[in-house]
């Protein structure tokens, strides 16, 4: 068993120490490695002597489990950089991922929330924001659900992200913020107007609050193991906001927020090269995803604007 661990530490390693994986990254290769390595072991088999065909079985068997496509693409995806890996290092002299095709998966569309649903999730998380009945740890919670919501919408930001902001983001002055994204990139994100009020007020709230977190070098600090709110905690608390703005807790997640961020500055003609560097997508194809909304702007506007549409005769 040591041994398959260490095949496995020395993968993550790599991928930390050359690519910057985050800590989530590399604990969910550990997981996915780990539940490879004990089907080989189940079948009398290892990393070093596996064949095409056991990773095929794998696969299978995970897929007969009811893993949906997607997540077998993930599983696959780890172990073709393990065994790249372990071929690299010379503990293979081949690689039996070579010629395995990954399960045929349709792209699904990003879950959407219209600007109306954005506005009334904003506007229910404010409420009581400076109600006198209420505490001030209640306020405090009040201002930092707004100031995350506007921030993560205003700005396009993943939730690890924003929640690894500096305090000192809270105070730009220029209208946009330093992001650190994967892989350790840096970019400059906007931030909104709106968002800087909330901030504003969410670290007024903090000090009044809890003046020992506030001195934390953290925008969103809390008494956990990292000294930071958890992605966790935010998107739970958030699922309470939207049900109580009457949306479908189930349509609403941090990453939602984001999506809309993406979405909306589409819908108005924003270019979608923009919108890659502002989400910080290295590849293109990522930000195509959202080409649907392109692709309804489009029609929307040859509905309304060509002269030979039946539906809007030329005079």
């Amino acid at each position: 068993m040591r041994a398959r661990e260490n095949l496995i530490e020395a993968l993550l390693d790599a991928l930390a120490s050359e690519r910057g994986a985050s800590a989530n990254t590399l604990e969910a290769y550990r997981r996915d490695l780990s539940d490879y390595e004990d089907h080989l072991a189940g079948q009398g088999s290892d990393p070093r002597r596996a064949k095409a065909a056991d990773v095929r079985g794998y696969l299978v068997a995970r897929g007969a489990e009811g893993l949906k496509a997607s997540s077998l693409a993930r599983r696959l995806s780890a172990i073709r950089q393990f065994h790249k890996h372990l071929y690299a290092e010379g503990f293979r002299r081949d690689d039996p991922t070579l010629a395995i095709e990954g399960p045929k998966r349709g792209r699904s569309l990003p879950k959407m929330l219209t600007v109306e649903e954005v506005d009334r999730l904003i506007s229910v998380a404010r409420e009581g924001l400076d109600a006198p009945e209420r505490t001030r740890r209640e306020r405090l919670m009040t201002a930092r659900m707004t100031a995350l919501i506007e921030l993560i919408y205003g700005s396009g930001l993943r939730v690890s992200e924003a929640l690894m902001l500096p305090k000192s983001a809270a105070r730009a002055k220029e209208g946009l913020i330093a992001v650190r994204g994967k892989g350790g990139k840096e970019r400059l994100a906007p931030l909104s107007g709106p968002a800087r009020t909330a901030l504003a007020a969410y670290r007024d709230r903090l000090a009044e609050a809890a003046p020992a977190l506030a001195a934390s070098p953290w925008l969103f600090p809390a008494e956990s193991t990292s000294g930071q709110m958890t992605r966790q905690a935010f998107a739970r608390d958030l699922k309470v906001v939207a049900g109580a703005a009457g949306l479908n807790a189930a349509r609403v997640s941090p990453h939602v927020l984001r999506h809309a961020f993406a979405s909306h500055l589409l819908q108005n003609g924003a270019d979608l090269r923009v919108v890659q560097d502002l989400l910080g997508h290295s590849d293109i194809s990522t930000t195509q995803i959202y080409t649907h909304v392109l692709d309804e702007r489009a029609k929307a506007m040859v509905r309304d604007l060509h002269p030979m549409n039946d539906e809007n005769p030329g005079e």
